[in-house]
């Protein structure tokens, strides 16, 4: 089989989403229109990704540059034929080119594996709609063989009537398609040069045209306006909830998921409603996350229960933790097996071991905590000088007493007690009750000051 070329059209601006960011770089699922067109075309391994980008200068290849992909501009916007026209001359002719849209970001690689199977010859992604408003119709003669595509606008009464309609998405030939995109003429009702017009001459040279039709009509569904956009995220939200709930996972409600990324789970894992997660989330056996909790880029092992309100990104937790309600575990956390994590307690840049607990209001960060320790409610780690962080170190079987500011760099010594209301900084001996409060004072006849009239 000839070498592939993948060419994604993304030079339109996208008028009717009334934004200054180009079109093929609004979000769907966490990433933009056109990186999910590139993750499906780099999966098929062709020879030359090639991405024709206008309006928005050079923000499209600037956010998609960790792609090895070519990209060239269009300008100034003569349709789909001319675009095509700007990726030509980086294509080998010993070749076939598949077409693909920067703004229809679901076409899954399973169809366009189907139409590299279809044949030689010109292969067309078609598909059949109750309502064809707005697409190219497909003409076909008696024997069912395709003759022509019929934009809506240059169409007559009858050709609109016509439920099977174009996609776009096509593949052919290299030199074939080199040949007839140097004859499209712009004779038509937009004055542009319309890609569909190769079928006519296609059909007119004898070439084999061949129709495949994608598993799922949203595949094909393109982005124009916001409303669209956010039709097609429900949708494809709905498509990962029925993808978990085939395979075991119990979703209090399938509606109100959105997973952004890519979400692995085990056995009989719980997931409450309004839950995020986002980038790689990987969910062990048995655990539970709470409602309206974001994960992002994290990993949670079997039997921990997640509580609702909480927030997890970049880190790893052990298994049989507790984690929340409302507490926030930020980049470079590691817990290991049957921590808790309680409420309002934020964590950043922290390993902490067994059976650890902070069950209350604290902050920990830069720290390495050993096992078995009980952080008391309040307790802080004061990591940063104001120009540098410096790490603190708790050892096995510590007790922090409530409201303590640990002032890093620090070591608190194996089963040391530091004492409630304790800003400790100096390191901490092994085994013994370490406490820093000032005497307390009664001021006599001290009046609060009240607000003036």
């Amino acid at each position: 089989m000839n070498p592939l070329n993948i060419v994604i059209l993304a030079a339109g601006k996208g008028t009717r989403m009334y934004s200054g960011k180009t079109k093929v770089l609004h979000a769907l699922a966490g990433k933009p229109l056109v990186q999910h067109v590139l993750d499906c075309a780099t999966a098929l391994h062709p020879q030359q990704i090639c991405v024709v980008y206008g309006h928005g200068g050079e923000a499209v290849p600037r956010a998609m540059q960790q792609y090895a992909a070519k990209f060239v501009i269009q300008e100034p916007q003569l349709g789909t034929g001319h675009a095509l026209q700007q990726a030509m001359p980086h294509l080998g002719d010993d070749s076939r080119t598949l077409v693909l849209y920067g703004d229809v970001p679901l076409i899954q690689q399973s169809t366009l594996h189907q139409m590299q199977q279809a044949g030689s010859g010109l292969v067309l992604l078609t598909v059949h709609l109750d309502n064809p408003t707005g697409y190219g119709r497909i003409v076909r003669n008696e024997q069912e063989d395709v003759l022509s595509i019929v934009e809506e606008k240059d169409a007559s009464p009858e050709q609109r009537e016509i439920r099977e309609v174009n996609t776009g998405i096509l593949l052919a030939p290299t030199n074939k398609l080199r040949e007839w995109l140097a004859n499209l003429s712009n004779n038509n009702a937009q004055g542009e040069y319309y890609l569909t017009d190769i079928v006519c001459m296609a059909v007119q040279q004898g070439v084999a045209v061949h129709t495949v039709h994608p598993a799922h009509e949203w595949e094909i569904h393109g982005i124009n306006s916001k409303s669209q956009l956010a039709v097609l995220e429900r949708t494809w939200q709905q498509v990962e909830a029925s993808r978990l709930l085939a395979h075991g996972v119990t979703l209090a409600d399938p509606a109100r998921l959105d997973v952004r990324g890519k979400l692995v789970c085990g056995r009989d894992v719980e997931i409450d409603v309004g839950c995020i997660f986002e980038g790689e989330v990987r969910l062990g056996n048995d655990v539970r996350v709470g409602a309206y909790s974001v994960i992002k880029n994290a990993a949670i092992a079997d039997g921990t229960n997640i509580s609702p309100y909480s927030h997890i990104d970049s880190s790893e937790v052990g298994a049989n933790c507790r984690i929340g309600p409302y507490a926030r575990l930020r980049p470079g956390t590691r817990l290991h097996d049957e921590v808790h994590i309680g409420n309002f307690v934020e964590v950043k840049n922290s390993e902490i071991a067994q059976a650890s607990k902070a069950n209350h209001l604290s902050y920990i960060g830069d720290s390495s905590v050993g096992r078995r320790v009980n952080i008391g409610a309040g307790t802080i780690t004061c990591n940063y000088d104001g120009a540098n962080k410096h790490r603190t170190v708790i050892e096995d079987d510590v007790f922090v007493g409530s409201g303590t500011q640990l002032v890093a760099p620090l070591k608190v010594g194996k089963g040391a007690t530091i004492g409630a209301g304790s800003a400790i900084t100096h390191d901490v001996p092994e085994e013994e009750l370490t406490l820093s409060r000032a005497k307390q004072t009664t001021v006599r006849g001290w009046k609060r000051p009240v607000k003036k009239k």
